[in-house]
């Protein structure tokens, strides 16, 4: 069979591949997304080559240079045109077959004891690190955003009712809301960093088809071309091995559930009926037909990219249940799923931090509403445990108070606390909070919507991802 000109592999085919199947196994408009990562491992392989002496030092230089003009033509976009004319199969034999072209002759040594197996691994490895990288830049980005919000709340204490099943439940401020969402997204940004860390240990290049190499291939030089800490141990586990790209899918999945609960939430504030907040016009999406309509529509689209990218989580692991060890085609289907899932989500992630930044809160709609449902019924049942009645007869008492209020139409007062003491044996005087925030003020315990714990809050969690900033990613 006459090779094509992309295609890596034909001498012991009589006929050439049936074009509508060789189409349907091509990756190629998937694999686009890592070129610039496969370009940076096939620069490492040349190294790796060189360092053996499998090829001369003139066929190095002119394959780097291939390489780079490559790497170079992949940030113009030229590249991608190019390797879509050329019926690749993938990105790694496009550029194979563009270094080819570039360097007659020398082209054909780039190859050399490396099987499309253990280049993907390479590139899917130094693909995580990156995406990991920009999801924690991320991810951190809106965790200090909400925790500037917060401090700026905190000094007006902004109080709301939080809510449980929807409904009112106590009354917390707003600061505490925004510094719960802080912490939501810096577990975020720790998940995106143990990836990064993961991504940066064995470098699969080297590792062949499924059983290494005869050629004297210098692994630990491509290793630490690459940045890794060093080749890896068995080729059969690494050439079939995803989880640092399930790893980065799952951490992008977890970021966007926390998005999406956070974008819930928001979607309801913006409602008239809540008021809460309110979206700028930049955020904001109008109606073909309603003309006064004002829409919260990223954090929508939000909300359904987490549903999307978790079924892409989900379906990436699962295309590697029934899979043997070493490579099979099937993991052609898992990187399709990682690669679109993780681009997906980002993407959402991203639009999630833009539309959080530009939210503004209504301090007067939420006082407004602070104090409805009986919200302080919980501190009630509190003041009286503290006077030493039992946790099931304080329930009881201040439940009945509310349902007599409830039936009245009216909030509970200070009559109330009285009739609750009669009806407990309490000596008088009982005071217990009556209002939202004196609620608020009330909480005693580390971790609680009181103003100095949010503060210490806010301080522990500020000065955490301060010594993030520099610490996983200062070495590239």
């Amino acid at each position: 069979m006459s090779e094509g000109t992309s295609l890596q592999w034909g001498g012991r085919f009589a006929t050439p591949p049936d074009a509508a199947l060789l189409a349907f196994g091509s990756s190629l408009e998937d694999d686009l997304v890592f070129a610039a990562f496969d370009v940076l491992g096939s620069r490492a392989h040349v190294a790796s080559l060189a360092a053996g002496d499998v090829i001369t030092t003139a066929a190095a230089a002119a394959l780097d240079d291939a390489l780079v003009l490559v790497g170079d033509e992949v940030l113009t976009g030229d590249f991608a045109a190019w390797a879509r004319a050329s019926g690749a199969e993938d990105v790694h034999g496009a550029i194979d077959a563009r270094v080819r072209e570039l360097q007659p002759g020398y082209g054909e040594w780039l190859h050399a004891g490396r099987s499309r197996n253990d280049q993907v691994a390479t590139a899917l490895a130094l693909y995580a690190r990156d995406r990991a990288a920009r999801g924690r830049s991320t991810s951190v980005a809106i965790a200090r955003r909400a925790l500037a919000e917060a401090r700026t709340t905190l000094d007006a204490r902004t109080v709301l009712a939080a809510t449980t099943h929807w409904q009112p439940a106590q009354p917390i401020l707003l600061a505490f809301w925004l510094e719960a969402v802080a912490e939501m997204f810096a577990r975020a940004a720790r998940r995106f960093e143990r990836v990064h860390a993961d991504a940066r240990a064995f470098s699969p290049l080297g590792a062949g088809a499924c059983s290494g190499s005869t050629l004297p291939l210098d692994r630990e030089r491509s290793a630490q071309e690459l940045g890794f800490s060093a080749p890896s141990r068995n080729a059969l586990d690494t050439v079939g091995d995803r989880d640092v790209a399930l790893d980065l899918q799952h951490a992008v999945a977890r970021a966007l559930v926390a998005a999406s609960r956070v974008s819930e939430e928001l979607v309801l504030w913006c409602t008239p009926a809540f008021g809460y907040a309110t979206l700028d016009d930049a955020a904001s999406t109008g109606s073909s037909l309603m003309p006064q309509k004002r829409n919260p529509d990223p954090f929508e689209l939000v909300r359904a990219s987490a549903a999307r990218v978790a079924g892409a989580y989900a379906g990436a692991v699962a295309s590697t249940t029934g899979i043997a060890l070493s490579y099979h085609r099937d993991l052609q289907e898992t990187k399709s799923l990682i690669l679109r899932g993780t681009e997906r989500g980002l993407a959402a992630l991203d639009a999630f931090a833009s539309a959080f930044a530009h939210t503004h809160w209504n301090a007067e709609a939420m006082a407004r509403r602070a104090n409805d449902g009986y919200v302080v019924a919980t501190d009630i049942a509190d003041a009286l445990i503290a006077r030493g009645v039992t946790a099931r007869a304080a329930h009881a008492a201040v439940g009945a108070a509310v349902a007599r209020a409830a039936a009245e139409g009216r909030p509970l007062s200070r009559s109330d606390l009285a009739a609750i003491a009669a009806a407990t044996g309490i000596e008088p005087p009982f005071e217990a909070p009556l209002d939202a925030l004196a609620s608020v003020l009330a909480k005693r315990t580390i971790g609680s919507t009181n103003p100095a714990a949010i503060r210490v809050a806010i301080d522990g969690l500020e000065a955490e991802l301060a010594g993030e900033v520099t610490d996983p990613f200062a070495a590239g």
